[in-house]
């Protein structure tokens, strides 16, 4: 078994990269990968170049993979470290390029780690070994790797080289709900209230939703889409990652991962949210607004989304990175887990204590969220924890 190096996800056949188990993600499947390559958005231009690890035979038959990318900055990632590279350069040192095991632009939880069989994890050192040695052959500041699931939790904890880290964003996990009322049902009085109130003042301002998915989404529709999107980034002073292009691309080719939420207003769309869907979660990406009404981001967002999981069972939605405003509304707070192999000793023997540190507090914040959560106390009390609290 050997490990090889792929600078273009295109370098493997897609029923080849998508023969491995992906653990029912839209995010890890070929065409997602070769979506945000081939328009632009996730190449060596925008400091993410495909450095994808995979694992094949002597008869080339591909075994195991790692999404990987060669970064030349920080951004896109919702792992932050850019005070680390503060740090570096304050020490004469270069923090980047460095390593990156995620899927750009995507905070979502999910195998860093894929294999032809979910039962054989004799890869999995293999690949952290390449990994480790790709950063020292070349000279590299680091390698990390975001938003692991446990299972490549698993296999990272195993080396005391790679340094566990602690995220706090927030879920929202389905109980067997019934519909929409069931749900608030379980809120205490004063947060049922709030929620309906919520929601009815969208409904009354003549706002309606329509539920769309990917393969009804036209060239045109995905660019007024993502203009939506694009105008709330340039609002809060950010530019935006993605294009429309690769709106259209994965609308075309993955349809039904792509789920969006489009909001009109006497016959004209003036918001829209746009989801992806695994077998059991969905996932909150991208939204945006042309026009400013009341609640309706609130709705967009997070009602929608809820709905949506309860009328077709999925077991949890995650709707992006951080944002208490979010527990009111029935999210509630999620540990997220990322892993740091920093080469220099020094800085790693540095960042072991910070990051225990930063751990504890984390864990703080979150027990400190999980009081201020909309449900009856017997609500949650009766059910187990959530995964990611274990």
């Amino acid at each position: 078994m050997t490990v090889r190096v792929l600078h273009s996800i295109h370098d493997i056949s897609a029923g080849e990269w998508n023969a491995l188990d992906l653990c029912g993600q839209p995010f890890l499947h070929h065409e997602f990968l070769a979506a945000l390559e081939d328009s632009g958005c996730a190449c060596q231009n925008t400091g993410w170049s495909p450095h994808h690890l995979v694992v094949v035979d002597d008869a080339q038959t591909l075994s195991a993979a790692m999404p990987l990318y060669l970064k030349s900055h920080s951004f896109g990632e919702f792992v932050f470290d850019f005070s680390w590279a503060e740090a570096y350069a304050q020490a004469g040192l270069n923090y980047y390029p460095k390593l990156v095991s995620a899927i750009p632009f995507t905070p979502a939880n999910g195998p860093r780690i894929i294999r032809a069989n979910s039962a054989d994890n004799g890869s999995d050192k293999q690949l952290l070994t390449a990994l480790t040695e790709l950063t020292s052959n070349n000279d590299l500041s680091s390698a990390h790797v975001l938003y692991a699931d446990e299972t490549t939790q698993q296999s990272l904890n195993e080396d005391a080289n790679w340094l566990p880290r602690t995220s706090c964003d927030f879920h929202w996990f389905n109980r067997d709900y019934q519909s929409m009322d069931h749900f608030f049902e379980h809120f205490r009085a004063d947060k049922r209230k709030k929620a309906r109130r919520e929601r009815r003042r969208v409904e009354e301002q003549g706002i309606s939703f329509r539920t769309l998915r990917g393969n009804e989404m036209t060239r045109e529709l995905c660019n007024v889409v993502f203009s939506f999107s694009e105008h709330t980034f340039n609002e809060h002073g950010h530019e935006h990652y993605l294009n429309a292009d690769f709106f259209y691309r994965i609308a075309q080719s993955l349809s039904k991962s792509m789920m969006v939420k489009l909001a009109e207003f006497q016959g004209e769309a003036v918001a829209a949210a746009v989801f992806f869907r695994s077998d059991d979660t969905l996932f909150g990406r991208y939204w945006g607004s042309a026009a400013n009404f009341h609640s309706l981001h609130f709705e967009t967002c997070y009602y929608q989304g809820i709905e949506y999981c309860i009328e077709h069972g999925l077991k949890k939605f995650e709707p992006g990175t951080q944002g208490e405003h979010k527990v009111p509304r029935g999210f509630e707070p999620a540990l997220t887990h990322s892993y740091h192999f920093i080469r220099d000793q020094r800085f790693r023997s540095a960042l072991r204590q910070y990051l225990q540190r930063e751990r504890d507090a984390v864990g703080r914040y979150a027990a400190e969220m999980k009081e201020h959560v909309p449900f009856h106390r017997q609500h949650i009390d009766a059910n187990v924890s959530t995964p990611d609290e274990t």
